[in-house]
């Protein structure tokens, strides 16, 4: 199995990294260079965005997974930028803080919980945004597209594994590419809370993942039919990604 890696290092952006270079099952290869998932882009430095104008001539797409007050925070910096929202609330902070504020104790399990809630809500509250993500990379062949969230993990790990399976890369990779995120963030605190619930949400844990496609399989009976019949990646559709984007 080849997993991806990025050659670059982003200081601000340490999730950043290529999908290039993930084999599917018929031996084709993701191209490197042309669909990047990342943690936010809003505190890129001067050396990270000349990382990415050098690695690039192509124009960037960026599709935004983040909620309304997270970009508001932290606006995309890189330059020249087409930026596209295809916003998912981050719900499970603000469950957590309306916890909280209430005096109820939260546990490591609750948070596990309460995130395995989220991921059940990204298929059954917002496919349409995943729908929009396909569209976007498919109406965009001329640009180098990232997608990412705050921290490259949920949202974006959802997306991630969506698009992979459409090009037939196997799950075991998928999944690979999934818990790579607990690498790349390891010394990173993208969340203030206690310890204990802190490091539930400063992580991705396979119970999330697994959440999301149980209940694909609840509903829809199989990943595949999720992809077609909700978020619209018909055979012609998959045909036409695999075009652009393996080799």
């Amino acid at each position: 199995m080849t997993l991806s890696s990025s050659p670059l290092h982003l200081e601000g952006a340490p999730n950043f990294r290529d999908l290039g270079g993930y084999t599917n099952i018929h031996g084709q290869t993701f191209k490197p260079g042309l669909v990047f998932r990342s943690d936010h882009l809003g505190k890129l430095t001067a050396s990270d965005i000349q990382q990415l104008q050098s690695l690039s001539k192509r124009p960037w797409l960026v599709l935004d997974f983040r909620g309304i007050e997270e970009r508001s925070i932290h606006p995309c910096t890189l330059p020249q930028a087409k930026v596209m929202s295809l916003s998912i609330e981050p719900t499970v902070v603000q469950t957590l803080t309306d916890l909280l504020n209430s005096g109820v104790a939260v546990s490591s399990q609750k948070t596990v919980e309460l995130m395995q809630d989220t991921y059940c809500n990204f298929v059954r509250q917002h496919s349409q945004r995943f729908a929009e993500f396909f569209d976007a990379v498919l109406d965009h062949p001329d640009a180098t597209v990232v997608f990412h969230c705050t921290a490259g993990k949920d949202r974006t790990g959802m997306a991630a594994a969506c698009l992979l399976h459409a090009l037939q890369v196997p799950m075991e990779t998928i999944w690979d590419d999934y818990l790579l995120t607990n690498q790349r963030l390891r010394h990173m605190p993208f969340f203030e809370a206690a310890p204990e619930v802190a490091r539930v949400l400063q992580t991705v844990q396979p119970e999330f993942l697994q959440a999301a496609l149980d209940t694909v399989t609840q509903d829809h009976g199989h990943l595949d039919n999720y992809l077609e019949q909700v978020l619209g990646v018909t055979a012609d559709k998959r045909k036409a990604l695999a075009e652009r984007l393996m080799a």
